[in-house]
């Protein structure tokens, strides 16, 4: 167990250090969902499972060496409140403006659980496209508006729905947005996790379901992010 322990050890911090992006880079197309636990056996570890999202053993550092989270959370909220503020009384909203206060006012009355579900299907509506055809670039983290006006990949979803619990009252204490790989379909992913009560769910945009973090057999985390610290992950997958 020491070997075992010590390279979990020296894994977590070099991952600490790596800036893994990417979301679907390598898709050509709309990803379809899997079945969230097909083909699980073929996922054994030989390292034991962690306590961590996806059964993954956690490291938690500061924020840094994310550029891409930073200018998020440096305009997001800014955003969010232009959004909020237009009157469709008495002025013409954006589109993205209407569309946020469309899902905040139907979400505001629900039970917590509730939000969750309503939140990841709404925003799962939006179409799917890679950041190269929408922004020229191969990877960019997109806010809560530039999404609702050009729509994006998973990490962008994921940040819209992290953004929209949070106005909806979900403490950042309780979420992470979450790179993983899809071991099905052995390409990068996002998804966002929330934690009700004692369990993390998965609010994932290649489904409505939301699902405990653990009916995801396939999906191996390598760092997740919130406003308040980074996580680098050690999936036990990831040492077959």
């Amino acid at each position: 167990m020491i070997p075992v322990r010590r390279a979990l050890i020296l894994l977590g911090l070099g991952l600490l250090l790596l800036g893994v992006s990417g979301c679907c880079a390598k898709a050509a197309t709309a990803p379809t969902a899997p079945e969230p636990e097909a083909e699980a056996e073929a996922f054994a570890p030989l390292i034991p499972p962690g306590t961590g999202l996806f059964g993954s053993h956690e490291f938690r550092s500061s924020l840094r060496a994310l550029p891409q989270w930073t200018r998020v959370m440096a305009t997001a909220e800014a955003q969010i409140d232009d959004m909020m503020r237009c009157n469709p009384e008495q002025a013409t909203c954006s589109a993205a403006a209407l569309s946020w206060q469309k899902i905040i006012h139907e979400a505001r009355g629900l039970s917590p659980f509730e939000r969750l579900k309503t939140v990841n299907a709404y925003f799962n509506r939006w179409p799917y496209r890679l950041d190269i055809d929408v922004y020229g670039v191969s990877e960019f983290w997109a806010t809560p508006q530039e999404f609702l006006r050009l729509s994006g990949d998973c990490e962008d979803y994921s940040i819209t729905k992290y953004y929209a619990l949070k106005q909806l009252g979900i403490p950042v204490e309780r979420m992470r947005i979450v790179l993983l790989i899809d071991a099905i379909r052995n390409i990068p992913h996002a998804v966002l996790a929330v934690k009700h009560g004692q369990e993390s769910y998965v609010l994932d945009n290649l489904s409505d379901l939301v699902l405990p973090h653990q009916r995801y057999a396939h999906y191996l985390p390598q760092y997740s992010v919130n406003e308040n610290f980074r996580w680098a992950h050690i999936a036990p997958g990831l040492m077959r």
